[in-house]
């Protein structure tokens, strides 16, 4: 995970490209969408959707507000890392640039799984089966199996990723793309060249959208999502493609000037498309599947495109506040759905109504966030757990932590 920024520094791993350009429109959008998973996974609690633990409180009016976001927020978050990958390629050399960025991705991915994760799982069998062991037992006799545990219900591989799912598919997109062009040099510019031709203009907003379509269609009926890897080819497809649209038209400002002047075009589509499904919904009668695929891909692409379009037309101002959120971020997320099940099981049977235990959950949540960030960019060997580059100076930790107290 890193910021969105061009850079001219040259060096034994650096590359002499352009001088710096930042992409503050897109810092924002990521720290947006990842700011979005609180409440998203908050909810998750409370809606009729499965998820690792529940609420005693079901709130079915919630799920309509999810539904808005649950297409397009991830998408959107694979489409901004490709953004940025594009990026860190004119400020690095590309063999340099995949050692560091599976450095930033993989020790917290292999941390999180080992200390983070496992209290997930961990409430998870106590909530659905009574475990009777502590945590201790649990880690040591089930989290460590490397197998399926529990089953039939719940039926877990142990150990997991859960959540972070994200940071091992951005990984694996990162190195594939990296090896084809490590195999094939003269493949970046055939793809920027290409992308930039075929998505000018309005079919930024078409074209990609009847694809996400297509894949809605053929692929998810046979291959529904399960964020385990392998054979979760319905996910590879939106979300690899995403990430080479990110990569490939990171550069084209004809495109990005396109997706900034469709952007309402954009958002009427989507409010069109998104309104139309909830209309068949009320009217009581089944909606064909074809139809309902072909609006899930339509809906996720144009959320997308209006997205982008607005930031780019609005959030272009930096500040202090961006700075500070572009580096807390990926900490947060790291700790944010532990945080959450952590706090939502203590919670259980205290019988306190809806609202005031979500806020607890929500207020909770941002507090172990912020505390943890706080605490890990200060000491530096905790940095790269959590996904931060360590400070090769003395004088540049102080640094940090004189900031961080101000």
């Amino acid at each position: 995970m890193t910021d969105i920024s061009q850079t001219a520094d040259i060096g034994p791993d650096r590359a002499p490209r352009d001088r710096e350009v930042r992409r503050v429109d897109l810092d924002w959008v990521r720290i947006a969408a990842f700011g979005l998973l609180i409440f998203y996974h908050v909810g998750m609690l409370y809606v009729s959707w499965g998820f690792h633990i529940k609420s005693v409180h079901r709130i079915t009016a919630l799920e309509p507000l999810m539904l808005v976001l649950n297409p397009w927020r991830l998408a959107l978050l694979f489409l901004v890392s490709g953004v940025a990958t594009r990026f860190m390629l004119q400020k690095y050399r590309l063999p340099p640039l995949l050692r560091a960025r599976s450095v930033r991705l993989l020790i917290p991915l292999v941390f999180g799984m080992l200390a983070i994760v496992p209290v997930q799982s961990y409430d998870q069998i106590v909530e659905a089966l009574g475990y009777p062991a502590g945590f201790v037992d649990f880690y040591l006799r089930h989290y460590l199996a490397f197998g399926k545990e529990f089953c039939p219900n719940p039926c877990i591989v142990l150990p997991t990723w859960n959540h972070l799912w994200f940071v091992v598919y951005l990984w694996i997109y990162t190195m594939a793309f990296g090896a084809a062009l490590l195999a094939l040099p003269g493949l970046l510019g055939w793809i920027e060249r290409g992308l930039a031709i075929a998505f000018a203009g309005v079919r930024i907003v078409v074209l990609p959208a009847l694809l996400f379509a297509a894949y809605r269609v053929f692929l998810y009926p046979a291959f529904p999502m399960t964020h385990a890897l392998f054979g979760d080819w319905y996910d590879h497809a939106q979300y690899a493609t995403v990430f080479l649209l990110g990569f490939g038209l990171a550069r084209a400002e004809t495109v990005w000037d396109s997706i900034e002047r469709q952007r309402w075009l954009a958002l009427a589509l989507a409010t069109a498309v998104f309104a139309s499904f909830l209309v068949l919904i009320s009217m009581g009668r089944g909606i064909p599947k074809v139809y309902v695929g072909v609006a899930y891909g339509c809906y996720q692409w144009f959320c997308i495109v209006a997205v982008l379009g607005f930031a780019r037309r609005w959030l272009t101002a930096d500040s202090a506040a961006r700075r500070y959120l572009t580096d807390a971020i990926f900490p947060y997320y790291i700790v944010h759905q532990t945080a959450i099940i952590m706090i939502a099981h203590a919670l259980h049977g205290y019988d306190l109504p809806a609202w005031l235990e979500a806020s607890v959950v929500i207020a909770g949540t941002a507090a172990s966030c912020a505390v943890t960030y706080e605490v890990v960019r200060r000491v530096n060997i905790l940095r790269p757990l959590f996904g931060l580059k360590m400070m090769t100076s003395r004088p540049a930790l102080l640094q940090a932590r004189s900031q961080a107290a101000e």
